[in-house]
């Protein structure tokens, strides 16, 4: 399994690279947790974790994978750009906690690193001058 880092997803400057660096091509519906879920509920309900989660957002100045230019206006989620697993938890990896291995996400680019279900990329806004007169 390749390690990735905080320090390496920076080298890349855009939000399709940074998306591209970070895909996981998992299935939905592929087991996780399963049974155990509460455990990793609870480790995402410690105090740790909502330490480091401000930290993270706090460097990446709230922006979608740490991008300037796209701001997170709805719930801010804090990726693992390593798939964590059950025994990180119960074994109390310190990687785990560690923002060289963390990135502020939204929703739906989370669900497209994991699933790639939905085109993350933001939509481009195009903007209007008075008495333009073309259709989009």
């Amino acid at each position: 399994m390749r390690i990735r880092s905080y320090s390496e997803l920076r080298r890349f400057n855009t939000f399709e690279e940074r998306f591209d660096y970070l895909k996981l091509n998992t299935h939905l519906g592929e087991v996780t947790f399963g049974i155990d879920r509460h455990i990793n509920q609870r480790f995402y309900a410690s105090y740790e974790w909502q330490r480091v989660r401000d930290i993270v957002i706090l460097r990446d100045n709230g922006c979608d994978l740490g991008i300037p230019g796209y701001e997170i206006n709805v719930e801010i989620l804090i990726h693992h750009v390593n798939q964590v697993i059950l025994d990180d938890i119960v074994h109390g990896e310190p990687w785990i906690l560690d923002p060289e291995y963390l990135i502020t996400t939204t929703q739906r680019t989370h669900n497209a690193i994991h699933f790639g279900q939905e085109n993350p990329y933001p939509k481009v806004v195009l903007s209007r001058n008075p008495n333009d007169t073309k259709l989009w």
